[in-house]
């Protein structure tokens, strides 16, 4: 019997955690174990509202409970902001293709991430961590519009930056406060001499005009457009390629995607939009 790719499994939010101003991690535990792998996303159902499509944030290591970062964006996400622990909560997936992380080893990883953009990040983060003796070095270059925009600030700031074999540097489009690091647009903090180009794959989430000139940067640098990794989510919704609001070119990101290599999606207009 085929399973119903339409039938959530029951879930109950344990715990909701406050990133930023407009971002909160909401920490799920499934009815029974749930796996996925790293750049997947499943299809969030909140009942008597709707659903709409997220990218764990969590190590898919973890198979217990699952962790969500949301940016409140619209109607179901509103929603979300305003549930409570307790809160019944539908799961379906996972859904699309992730990173290729077998691809990646004995290579440098260069991540280039802004806003909410870092959580399926911290999904691929983690998952490297785990195995990090398999690659040359884990390269993250993290941008926000302020510091209090910043999302999982304890690491960012704290035991990710003590990590044997990871680099991570960080920047703001305006400084406040007792901030101290980078200001300027995240393409600020690239350099083409963090990593051997010619030994590296690159992965770029977030914003899309963030992605663009990042993407454009790194293409200067030297990177092969089949090395570059974008997270193309942004106009997903079905999760099954029934909607068709998602379609890139020939391609349906949330089932042929959403990591798509830049050279899988450059010659399509509007990518970026």
């Amino acid at each position: 019997m085929i399973a119903n790719l339409y039938q959530p499994i029951n879930g109950e939010i344990v715990e909701i955690i406050d990133e930023s101003p407009t971002i909160k991690s909401f920490v799920i535990v499934p009815q029974s174990a749930f796996s996925f792998a790293t750049g997947q996303f499943v299809e969030l159902t909140l009942p008597g509202e709707g659903e709409a499509p997220f990218t764990p944030s969590s190590s898919p290591t973890v198979t217990e409970k699952m962790e969500i970062t949301i940016m409140k964006a619209g109607r179901v996400t509103e929603r979300l902001h305003n549930c409570a622990k307790g809160q019944p909560i539908g799961i379906r997936g996972p859904y699309g293709n992730g990173y290729p992380i077998d691809e990646f080893v004995g290579k440098h990883v260069y991540i280039v991430g802004g806003g909410v953009g870092l959580a399926p990040i911290r999904s691929l983060f983690l998952t490297l961590v785990d195995r990090i003796g398999d690659f040359k070095s884990v390269v993250c270059r993290f941008g926000a519009r302020t510091p209090a925009d910043f999302i999982y600030k304890d690491a960012l700031l704290g035991p990710w930056q003590k990590l044997d074999g990871v680099n991570i540097k960080l920047t703001v489009d305006q400084a406040n406060g007792d901030w101290s690091g980078n200001v300027g647009v995240v393409t600020t903090i690239l350099n083409p001499k963090d990593v051997d180009i010619a030994n590296a794959v690159a992965v770029v989430c977030g914003p899309p005009i963030m992605m663009k000139f990042a993407t454009v940067n790194l293409l200067e640098y030297g990177f092969d457009p089949k090395t570059v990794y974008l997270s193309m989510e942004k106009n997903m919704s079905c999760g099954v390629g029934k909607c068709g609001h998602c379609m890139l070119g020939k391609y349906y990101v949330c089932k042929d995607g959403p990591v798509f290599t830049y050279d899988q999606v450059c010659k399509y207009p509007k990518i970026w939009e």
